[in-house]
């Protein structure tokens, strides 16, 4: 049964490590820390993607900053509370990893498969040069009963199909996951720059449920 899940939310990601280790949590004696990992896309924009990793599968006290690393995981979701309000924070949790003397070009450093369903209604819009886009938040089963949200962003064909979809549609995934720098409004003086992360859609499908 686990396995199944892990089938349903697949990651791997090449990239290099941007920052040091910071402790997020442990769990029955198990820390696990949070890295940066900046992933080339083929505009030749880098985007930086927080992975989770066990002190168990790295050193978290030796600098790795500059290694070329492979990891394969899954992209989960959790709330943190602040601001009087939940905000979704995103990380790759990483399950397998392995180092690499360089990255080659050829491979594709940067790819996500999601099997889940849809949880808000999707919002359709369109660019100011016309181009089409429509934002979806998914929730993808998770073992223990829990489920992550990752929201997705379809461009073009894929938006036009996507904003017709119900709340609670089963929908599969393919694509790569992005970052994407905002500016977020504190109060009538305060603004902080974050970042938020998402599935650039390249393929989607609606799966029919058999009754």
């Amino acid at each position: 049964m686990a396995d199944k899940m892990f089938e349903n939310n697949q990651v791997s990601i090449v990239g290099e490590i941007v920052s040091d280790f910071r402790f997020s949590h442990e769990v029955y004696g198990e820390g696990f820390y949070m890295v940066d990992v900046a992933v080339n896309r083929l505009s030749n924009y880098m985007d930086y993607i927080p992975l989770m990793i066990s002190e168990r599968l790295i050193d978290v006290n030796e600098d790795m900053v500059g290694q070329n690393i492979y990891v394969t995981g899954q992209f989960r979701s959790f709330n943190r509370h602040e601001e009087k309000k939940n905000r979704l924070v995103l990380s790759v949790f990483v399950r397998e990893l392995e180092f690499l003397d360089e990255i080659d070009d050829e491979v594709k450093s940067n790819q996500i498969f999601l099997d889940g369903y849809v949880c808000k209604e999707p919002i359709y819009r369109k660019t100011p040069l016309g181009r089409e886009i429509a934002d979806l938040l998914i929730a993808v089963n998770r073992s223990y009963g829990k489920s992550d949200y990752i929201p997705c962003i379809c461009w073009g064909r894929n938006a036009r199909f996507a904003s017709g979809f119900d709340v609670g549609g089963h929908v599969q995934i393919w694509g790569r996951i992005q970052s994407r720098e905002y500016v977020k409004k504190l109060s009538e003086t305060q603004t902080e720059k974050r970042v938020a992360y998402e599935v650039s859609v390249s393929k989607i499908d609606f799966l029919e449920e058999l009754d």
